[in-house]
């Protein structure tokens, strides 16, 4: 199944959540936590229950400076759990390698979130394309061993916005439906804290370009930017930035506190709804 081509409810502060499944040794967050995949599978379960309807399954970590693993190991990392998570919720893989992808379509995922937006592996598209399931194309600048090396833009939300658009051609040219196609502007993917923070305020320029968008500003290292605050501290600033992100047109909310924001969600569209 895939919720990119289904009918939700449309009340103004009811995005989807992306609940985070990070099966890696060396995630910024939480890395080492879920490497067991039982582990990973009773959390990705625990996820559900709190109210994530798409688990996004991930076994190579992209935190700036993380070290790259073959599709080997990132295989055997993840496709147990989404076998094994593939009945509880819809499932995406976090991959940008081709081989990962199919491993993970075969065992159960139905989206593919590629942080290179095709641009590692064009092949993606093609699987995507033929086996009819979602495709999320994230912007990057660089790759994760490089991203934070002096990012430079023009304007970055106009730069961003150019390079979507551009992926997003390159998907519907390889054959994706375009219905099953969300972007992410990757924030603190090769952004500085002011470029993170003019593309959460200017979110609306990106939605201009006719496709879902999806946010992830959990736990990053801006929030920490912005008062200090460790990793393990930064609930309120994500559900600050989540919340702002939704007001201003984000559709999917990739997030490891999925409680905490469902709850925080639940809130403001009482409020506003």
């Amino acid at each position: 199944m895939s919720p990119l081509s289904e009918h939700r409810d449309t009340s103004p502060m009811n995005p989807m959540l992306m609940g985070i499944v990070n099966v890696t040794p060396d995630s910024f967050s939480d890395g080492g936590l879920f490497l067991d995949a039982e582990a990973a599978i009773a959390h990705g379960e625990e996820l559900v229950r709190d109210g994530a309807e798409i688990l996004d399954v991930g076994g190579e970590s992209t935190r700036p400076g993380a070290e790259a693993v073959s599709a080997e190991e990132e295989m055997a990392r993840v496709v147990p759990v989404v076998a094994g998570l593939s009945g509880a919720a819809t499932v995406s893989i976090d991959t940008s390698k081709l081989a990962v992808a199919e491993a993970a379509l075969d065992a159960g995922a139905s989206i593919v979130n590629d942080v290179t937006a095709l641009r590692r592996d064009p092949e993606i598209g093609g699987l995507c394309a033929e086996r009819g399931v979602g495709l999320v194309l994230m912007h990057m600048l660089g790759d994760p061993r490089t991203m934070q090396e002096n990012p430079v833009y023009d304007d970055v939300v106009d730069d961003v916005k150019a390079f979507l658009a551009e992926r997003l051609e390159v998907a519907v040219d390889a054959g994706v439906d375009e219905e099953r196609i969300w972007l992410d502007p990757g924030i603190g993917f090769g952004k500085t804290l002011e470029h993170n923070l003019e593309l959460l305020r200017r979110l609306g320029e990106l939605r201009e370009l006719g496709r879902p968008l999806v946010v992830g500003t959990s736990r990053k290292s801006f929030i920490g930017k912005i008062d200090g605050s460790p990793v393990g501290e930064r609930l309120g600033g994500t559900i600050a930035s989540s919340v702002l992100a939704v007001a201003e047109g984000a559709d999917v909310l990739r997030v490891h506190d999925v409680a905490e924001t469902c709850q925080a969600m639940k809130m403001a569209n009482a409020i506003l709804g």
